[in-house]
């Protein structure tokens, strides 16, 4: 490790100057030879480096997205070009290029925090040693020897021996304990971090070998870091807790208010901002518009969570609009409404005899309600109540219809109704009509 971090020597210099000069704010508060002091000096290095490692930050956030989007399409080149090598690493470089993906981006904070990590650690192995280092001259480098957090110095280490943690003015039992819990705390920060991001930021619809690698950094890291820690001095502990408690609280901000498209996160945020529009009736906020207008602008190409979103919008009676604001709008609420209710109320299907019953049924209603007689009744009625005249005219009117029928030669005469109005068969025939015979054939 004293090797690494000789090599980050030419950085030693600013990152001692800026340690001393909050070291002056701060030792003026709570006196200058005090833990809080040097402690809060390394804190606050920390914020300073992690402020200026915001623009990377935001670069790692989409190239890590991108490279999400692009693993299908990295797999299948693989496949494709899988005996072909340097065919495969040129369409990957054009793949990268077209969709403006750089793999390293997501590496860029790390790159860019490690020569600090390295430059804080060789100024506190100094301190611990005696040596001056920058700017940090004789006094300071006593100042900071006598520096104690809650009991452990901060050029400590949980491997040190009795002798050298007695040398610094503290106990190995109070080195080894506060080692301890800041290595614990800064082991959990870790798998907290990666665990939120793999739970709640991860696009659920792709299934990707990319996210089974996160799976396994999300457990092998705070190893490594619980190993590594047991090495580290308390001040490189402080400096190394506080940057993971950043990057958790980072990480929990950009869940909630940027999630990653087709996430959990991503469904829990649309959900909050549908219903903060159907509370205040608009859209709150630039940034909020501007998620809005983005999921307007891909029609089609809406994931579950976005097509929900508009459902929800719909129901309440919204219309998104391509500049990321809403209207009001009576007409989708009334289709939405008349939509739902007609799927509702869709009737079973029903046999032929069930309906013949339901129709019969209704016109017994109908008669009933209009104070009329059934058909079936009404007839019976007028052949009950018909008078004798009008009986011998319908027989008179038949006999001249069969005396009509005989002269033309074409037909039969019609067989004659009987008084009751309905024919009847002879015994051993057929009832119903008979088909005539023939005018040459024998009865």
């Amino acid at each position: 490790m004293d090797t690494i971090a000789s090599l980050f020597s030419f950085i030693t210099t600013p990152v001692s100057w800026v340690i001393v000069q909050f070291h002056k704010v701060y030792g003026a508060i709570f006196g200058p030879d005090t833990g809080w002091a040097w402690g809060l000096s390394i804190v606050s290095l920390v914020v300073l480096i992690r402020i200026c490692l915001i623009p990377l930050f935001v670069k790692q956030i989409k190239s890590t997205r991108n490279m999400q989007a692009l693993q299908p399409k990295m797999k299948a080149i693989q496949e494709r070009y899988k005996s072909d090598k340097q065919r495969q690493s040129e369409e990957m470089m054009k793949l990268y290029k077209e969709t403006g993906t750089n793999p390293l981006s997501s590496c860029l904070p790390i790159l860019a925090q490690s020569p600090f990590f390295f430059a804080l650690y060789h100024v506190l192995s100094s301190i611990a040693s005696g040596k001056e280092i920058g700017v940090i001259d004789g006094p300071l480098l006593a100042s900071a020897r006598q520096a104690h957090i809650f009991g452990a110095p901060l050029a400590s280490k949980f491997t040190d021996t009795a002798a050298e943690v007695a040398a610094l003015d503290a106990s190995l039992t109070s080195v080894r304990i506060v080692t301890a819990v800041m290595i614990v705390m800064m082991s959990a920060s870790q798998f907290f971090t990666q665990r939120q991001l793999m739970m709640k930021n991860v696009d659920l619809s792709v299934k990707t070998p990319y996210m089974q690698q996160q799976k396994m950094l999300m457990y092998i890291f705070p190893v490594i870091f619980a190993v590594m820690g047991i090495n580290f001095p308390v001040g490189v502990l402080v400096y190394w807790l506080t940057t993971n408690v950043w990057t958790m609280g980072q990480q929990m901000y950009v869940i909630n208010q940027n999630p990653t498209p087709g996430s959990k996160a991503q469904d829990a945020y649309l959900g909050r901002l549908l219903k903060s529009v159907t509370h205040h009736g608009e859209v709150k906020g630039r940034r909020r518009k501007s998620v809005v207008k983005v999921i307007v602008a891909k029609g089609g190409d809406r994931n579950e969570n976005e097509r929900r979103f508009f459902t929800g919008l719909s129901k309440a009676g919204f219309a998104a609009q391509a500049d990321g604001t809403v209207i009001k709008s009576d007409t989708i609420v009334a289709e939405t409404e008349s939509g739902a209710a007609a799927k509702r109320q869709q009737p079973k299907r029903q046999t032929k005899a069930q309906r013949q019953a339901a129709a019969a049924q209704q016109a017994v209603t109908k008669d009933a309600e209009e104070g009329s007689e059934p058909a079936a009744e009404q007839a019976t009625t007028s052949l009950e109540k018909k008078p004798q005249g009008s009986a011998k005219a319908d027989a008179e009117v038949e006999t001249k219809d069969e005396a009509k029928d005989q002269a033309q030669g074409d037909k039969p005469a019609r067989p004659r109704a009987n008084s009751g109005g309905s024919r009847q068969g002879k015994s051993g025939q057929r009832k119903g009509q008979q088909r005539p015979k023939h005018p040459s054939s024998k009865k």
